[in-house]
């Protein structure tokens, strides 16, 4: 196969942080959300670097001649080739940055450093350096026989180089994480960074040497660590483990170093050897190292006409809010659409599962939660009311776990049964599994889920829930729990898709049958939802599918590995990536065409680290209503000629721009869930106002029959 039709992974995610950067550029996005979208592709960026970077490092010096099985590229020509994009890429988000802070000053909200602050603003952080600063800061002094203090990933400081006649000797400063980083002056909207206060009084801190040069510096640490193999032969709780692997994390090698300013050579030297970095790992940023004040910002300004419009998630169309959920998902099955529909349903189904005298069980698999979570409250209120509930909680869920160790305790301390899932796979799958007894019978609830059981990300992240009373459903999911349960995994299911074992197969499967009636001359259709494609084999099928005339359409917001529209092998794919207001993080699978349309909603990317490296669920949507909502939801998003882009022949994104009307998809889904929440308030009050007619006319007729009675 040409190489032409494949992208490397790590170059394809920069181009999608590349189309996060272009938010942040686009004037019609509202200004301040701009600024947070510089936030979000800086952010992205130093995840990238502690994860991917660094695992490529380790590669390098472990198996320097392994090759990306799609590109044939080293790990050394990936990290050339990631190096060369970044340094395309800052430029870009400085100028994004610089532009946005000019528009800024229109409303009154200027960043200012201490030289164009004016008098009476100088005097001003003068006192406030020596109060609030200065006794809070532990400067150091190093040169080459004074140990090199440890830093800290992400954390800013500050360097000087200290004229010195034997060698040369450092001044460093930590410039962040004690103090207020956002400092006002005279109560307005001007405003200076801590660290350029720091930086600009940092020689007095060192007021008994001459200072040579300074600079503001940030190191990016390695971050891709797994546990040991020793570790689980060790007679501990995991939780105790992973606590541990936590604080191996913050000690890793630096794998990036970002300056502020150009630094005298010889001092830059001195730095990078004691931070054992080279000149490729050198980034110069001409916008501040950390954007993550953005926030505090937008505070400042409290301007609404910068910020997007206010969206609330709606109650959903298909639930009456006067029942309780239980009996109503018994009727029918439920979906809800995040974040246009509320997540308020599903936690209402916990809550009535913790007080239900009939639920006997509560099984879920937990990955990321919200920090106030409503959910693991209702799993302690259901353990504390004497339900058996099983909860398998990800302490692997990268970043997150030191919350979920925390959360694993919560949930054990009120008498949650807990574990922590097979030993090599992170359990990604969402999953919630409600055991009934109604006598001799067993009824199951199940909710399938493409996102985190999380009330925060449910109104940030576009994700769909299913809620199903279909009894061969809850039977693949309760066998799933048994196998996690006894640290087994489910070779073949007859309804779920469940991976490592048996999702992929049946994936592959039905691509299959699509080409086969694409080779009789049928209509035959692939269509699919995902955040990310690279894992080879799936992508082979469809190139596969796309030779033998099958359409096959992809809105994939992240990394695709795969090159739509190459003749020949993929001109019958198409790749669209929406990046907006929300994230786009929604699963879903579609294959065949009308009647014989078969449709998925799933947690599982097609990734090999989630095809066959974790455990993951597909559901099939059996409910003909809720496929025909999805069909269309996915034939909204390919209609979207505002946010989205295609890929094109040569792998770059392009908007997409036609002539038919503007549609913003996600805004569609939006407006579309308001006008459903006004059409069920508007019948709720006609209801209201008929009863009320009802009552009145029956109060009337009471009264009538009563005064005939007295006549």
């Amino acid at each position: 196969m040409t190489a032409a039709v494949y992208e490397n992974r790590e170059l394809s995610w920069l181009k999608f942080n590349e189309r996060v950067l272009e938010e942040a550029q686009d004037k019609r996005v509202p200004l301040l959300e701009r600024l947070n979208f510089a936030a979000i592709f800086q952010s992205n960026l130093d995840e990238f670097f502690m994860v991917r970077v660094g695992s490529l490092y380790d590669q390098m010096l472990v198996n320097p001649k392994k090759k990306d099985n799609k590109t044939q590229m080293t790990a050394k020509k990936q990290l050339s080739a990631i190096f060369d994009k970044v340094n395309e890429l800052e430029p870009m988000k400085d100028i994004a940055y610089k532009n946005i802070m000019l528009e800024l000053m229109e409303h009154g909200v200027e960043q200012v450093n201490f030289r164009s602050a004016s008098i009476e603003e100088q005097k001003y952080l003068e006192a406030y350096f020596k109060k609030e600063i200065k006794p809070l800061i532990s400067p150091l002094i190093i040169d080459k026989k004074t140990p090199f203090p440890f830093l800290n990933n992400k954390q800013i400081y500050c360097a000087l180089q200290i004229q010195s006649k034997s060698n040369i000797k450092i001044g460093i400063i930590p410039a962040s994480g004690q103090f207020n980083r956002v400092i006002l002056l005279n109560g307005g909207k001007r405003f200076i960074l801590a660290e350029d206060l720091i930086l600009h009084y940092a020689p007095n801190v060192f007021k008994n040497y001459k200072i040579i040069d300074k600079t503001l510096f940030r190191i990016t640490r390695n971050a891709d660590i797994t546990v040991e193999e020793g570790l689980y032969d060790h007679d501990l709780d995991f939780r105790e483990v992973m606590e541990e692997l936590c604080k191996k994390r913050k000690k890793l090698h630096p794998v990036r170093l970002q300056l502020s300013e150009t630094f005298s050579q010889p001092a830059l030297e001195f730095l990078c050897k004691k931070l054992e970095l080279n000149e490729e790992h050198i980034f110069y940023l001409k916008t501040p190292l950390d954007l993550s004040f953005a926030g505090d910002i937008a505070d400042i300004c409290n301007d609404p006409s910068l910020k997007f419009d206010k969206l609330v998630p709606q109650k959903s169309e298909s639930i009456a809010e006067t029942m309780n959920i239980i009996p109503q998902i018994k009727r029918r099955d439920i979906l809800l659409s995040y974040p246009y529909e509320s997540i308020k349903p599903f936690i209402q189904l916990l809550n009535e599962a913790a007080k239900d005298p009939k639920v006997t069980d509560i099984k879920i698999t937990l990955y990321r939660l919200a920090k106030n979570s409503q959910i693991i409250e209702a799993l302690c209120d259901a353990a504390e009311n004497g339900k058996n509930v099983l909860v398998l909680v990800e302490l692997r869920a990268r970043f997150d776990e030191e919350n979920n160790i925390g959360w694993s305790r919560r949930l054990q301390d009120s008498g949650c049964n807990i574990i922590y899932g097979p030993r090599d796979l992170k359990v990604h799958s969402k999953l919630l599994l409600i055991t009934r007894k109604i006598g001799q019978k067993t009824e199951y609830i199940t909710q399938i889920g493409t996102g985190n059981y999380n009330e925060k990300t449910s109104a940030l992240y576009t994700d769909l829930s299913l809620m199903t009373a279909n009894p061969d459903i809850g039977t693949d999911a309760e066998r799933l729990f048994d196998a996690l349960l006894n640290n087994r995994l489910i070779e073949e299911s007859e309804h779920l898709l469940i991976a490592p074992l048996a999702l992929r197969d049946p994936i592959l499967q039905m691509i299959d049958e699509e080409i086969e009636f694409a080779r009789n001359g049928e209509p035959a259709y692939v269509g699919i939802k995902i955040n990310s494609l690279c894992d080879k084999t799936i992508i082979d099928k469809l190139i596969e599918a796309s030779q033998a005339g099958v359409k096959i359409d992809m809105v994939i917001r992240g990394i695709c590995s795969l090159i739509a529209g190459v003749e020949g092998f993929t001109e019958n794919i198409t790749v669209t990536s929406i990046v907006g207001r929300y994230l786009e993080h929604s699963r879903i699978y579609i294959f065949g065409t009308e009647k014989r349309r078969k449709i998925y909603i799933s947690s599982a990317d097609y990734m090999t680290r989630n095809t066959i490296r974790r455990v993951e669920v597909a559901a099939p949507v059996y409910n003909e209503k809720i496929k025909k909502r999805l069909w269309n939801m996915f034939e909204i998003l390919l209609r979207d000629n505002v946010k989205a882009r295609i890929q094109l022949p040569d792998g770059a994104y392009v908007y997409k721009v036609n002539d038919n009307p503007p549609v913003d998809a996600q805004r569609f889904f939006f407006e579309e869930a308001y006008k459903k929440a006004e059409r069920k308030a508007a019948a709720k009050e006609k209801a209201k106002a008929r009863a009320a007619a009802k009552a009145k006319t029956n109060s009337r007729k009471k009264q009538k029959n009563k005064e005939n009675t007295n006549i």
